[in-house]
């Protein structure tokens, strides 16, 4: 919940809406609004905020001093692209991560740019990247030397006011990594090591020595190598063709000599194991029943220890390696402050004293609080939404189910407000990914749209899906279309059976992998939706593991061992099935994506109106994997909307 300062706000709204007829229409601005930030981390004493802002086609940054809220710098660049992430140094310079995106729902794609800007806003400076000589006429950006690598931030280096180190990627399908320093006021760089495997990942422990890589061998196998220090061969401590396991380094202790490993199995959810770098002995330290660690929890201050993790299954639960420690104690008093929502240390100053937190709900797209640890006490600082209410939003309730083969399937089920939750009319929507996403108990914008308009929202995570182990996730290889969509299915029929849903009154809706299993459901079962919309999909199989082969070895091994075969996917191609498809279908696009192209929508509208299929279309010229502008989001979800009251009877949107 929000300070008290806003209760009589809701008192008063919610007198309102007692007195008030019920809305025939629904306000779609809510819901089309950026957020007014995202990440927001404290500089190392405390003095500055930076946080990144969501600008529509780009993402920007603001720096503020703490002690005034006044902002000393702004920072942006051109059309698609965003700022991924950012370091503080020191307590004057920053360090930047760019990606570039097509589409608001299109995760980033880091170009591996490191930009560096003072907390003044000024010696802006691209210190490596590809486009090191591209920045433009008119622009304040500095530019170094142009270079075909990408470069990722991998520690501060503490103990330098001014160099980081930094893992660098040269531009190759599958690459050998190194690790060098980066100064990041005048873009030199010196070696530090060098991968022994492909694709290789690196940790470095509190003495700011490189001492693990993770990396990629035959046939996309997981290696993990350690070494004891500088200088020091590496060794191969887990060959996934032989240990059958994924292994990944999250933290090391106080001395270094404990690593702690996040590590899967197919038989139950990932655990967290701590492994003695000088014995190679290992330890298993927490597992949950049914899901994964969500969440590594950190000591508070610069070292950052893993003294537990988060869980996010049917509830948030925190589990600790030494429930008596400190840090226990301070987490759990946090969640119990918050209780039904998610709290998360999001950074903290060097001394520990001063943290920023975190919290959001499946009601609550996210609140930051400034926490002074040594008196306990938490201050509300600003919202992601401030325009959304969560005491006016959806109930978000956690579900279960068997699936036909007995698997067990999780998900979340949204309620309208003041519904009693039986016989409505809902919308099964579907995750995309599809591979290692999952929903959770979090604020969804689309499924607290739909609940607005009437309509009972189910979201499952079919196997294929994220948390809930390896097992669970390989049981999705190669079933795109079959016991996927099974599982999408047999969520459906539960919800009929539940009693809420009425059975007259189904549409299934998704994007990317959703907007796939879509189509899939009402090819399948024609008699078990009313509707289907889709929006940014895949449609023909086919076609995409023939575009996935040609993007790298890593990529056409993925496609073979999780989608199949090019030329064997006919029968699970919604393209090729569109003769069974008997009931309406909304389908929309970007002409700019590059995930799902166009061409899947065209050749999917194509094959149903030759079927005969009512079939209605949006297409957006310069939008990608999801739609940037806030009047193209308005449109989409207005005709969204539209289609759904036609077919199933809730509210249009104004």
């Amino acid at each position: 919940m929000r300070p008290d300062f806003r209760l009589g706000t809701w008192l008063l709204a919610a007198c309102l809406l007692l007195a008030a007829p019920v809305q025939a229409q629904v306000d779609l601005a809510p819901f089309t609004k950026l957020d007014t930030f995202t990440d927001i981390k404290l500089s190392p004493t405390g003095e500055y905020l930076a946080a990144t802002v969501p600008l529509g086609d780009r993402t920007g940054l603001v720096v503020m001093r703490r002690a005034n809220n006044e902002a000393t710098a702004q920072f942006a660049l051109g059309k698609d692209t965003h700022i991924a992430d950012f370091v503080w140094v020191n307590d004057g310079r920053l360090l930047l991560s760019m990606a570039e995106a097509f589409g608001m729902d299109d995760t980033p794609t880091a170009t591996g740019e490191l930009v560096g800007v003072n907390a003044d806003g000024k010696n802006i400076e691209l210190l490596t990247g590809y486009r090191a000589t591209g920045a433009g006429p008119g622009t304040r950006l500095q530019t170094r030397t142009q270079e075909a690598v990408a470069a990722y931030v991998l520690d501060t280096l503490p103990e330098s006011d001014h160099e980081v180190m930094i893992e660098v990627w040269p531009f190759h399908d599958d690459p050998y990594t190194r690790v060098e320093v980066l100064d990041v006021r005048s873009g030199k760089r010196r070696p530090v090591t060098r991968s022994p495997v492909q694709r290789g990942e690196f940790s470095v422990d509190h003495a700011s020595q490189v001492r693990f890589v993770r990396g990629v061998g035959e046939g996309n196998a997981s290696m993990l190598y350690h070494r004891a220090g500088e200088g020091e061969e590496w060794a191969l401590v887990n060959d996934e063709t032989k240990t059958g396991r994924t292994e990944r380094v999250v933290g090391f202790s106080a001395d270094n000599r404990t690593a702690y490993l996040l590590t899967d199995s197919r038989k139950a959810p990932d655990a967290l194991v701590a492994f003695d770098t000088t014995t190679g002995e290992r330890r298993l330290l927490l597992q949950h029943d049914v899901v994964d660690p969500s969440t590594v929890l950190y000591s508070l201050g610069e070292q950052l220890i893993p003294v537990g993790a988060q869980f996010e299954g049917a509830k948030v639960e925190q589990l600790f390696f030494d429930a008596k420690a400190p840090e226990a104690a301070l987490y759990t008093m946090l969640q119990a402050a918050f209780a039904d929502q998610t709290v998360y240390v999001t950074s903290t100053t060097r001394d520990g004293k001063l943290a920023l937190v975190l919290v959001k709900g499946g009601n609550n797209p996210g609140d930051f609080y400034l926490f002074d640890v040594p008196n306990r006490k938490a201050s509300y600082l600003l919202s992601r939404r401030e325009w959304i209410d969560p005491a006016a939003m959806a109930t978000v309730k956690p579900v279960s189910l068997k699936a036909r083969d007995g698997l067990a399937l999780h998900g979340f089920l949204t309620l309208p407000r003041g519904s009693d939750g039986k016989n409505l009319p809902s919308v099964v929507y579907v995750h995309g990914g599809p591979f290692g996403v999952f929903d959770r108990l979090a604020f969804d914008t689309e499924a607290q749209m739909l609940a607005k308009a009437g309509y009972a929202v189910l979201q499952v995570n079919y196997r294929g899906s994220g948390n809930y182990g390896r097992g669970f996730q390989e049981a999705g290889a190669q079933q795109w279309g079959k016991a996927m969509q099974d599982d999408v299915t047999d969520a459906t029929r539960w919800l009929v059976e539940q009693g809420v849903a009425d059975p007259k009154r189904i549409c299934i809706y998704g994007g990317s992998y959703g907007a796939y299993a879509a189509l899939m459901g009402v090819a399948r079962e024609p008699d078990l939706y009313a509707c289907a919309a889709g929006t940014v999909g895949v449609y023909d199989l086919d076609l995409m593991v023939r575009e996935d082969k040609g993007d790298s070895r890593y990529m056409a091994n993925f496609s073979s061992q999780w989608v199949g075969e090019a030329g064997s996917l006919a029968g699970v191609s919604p393209t090729r099935l569109a003769d069974r498809i008997k009931n309406p279908v909304f389908l929309a696009a970007g002409g700019e994506d590059r995930v799902a192209p166009v061409e899947h929508t065209e050749l999917m509208e194509k094959a149903l109106r030759k079927a005969g299929v009512p079939v209605e279309t949006l297409y957006f010229k310069n939008e990608g994997h999801g739609f940037y502008k806030e009047e193209h989001r308005a449109e989409y979800y207005g005709k969204l909307l539209d289609f759904f009251s036609r077919h199933l009877g809730g509210q249009k949107a104004k």
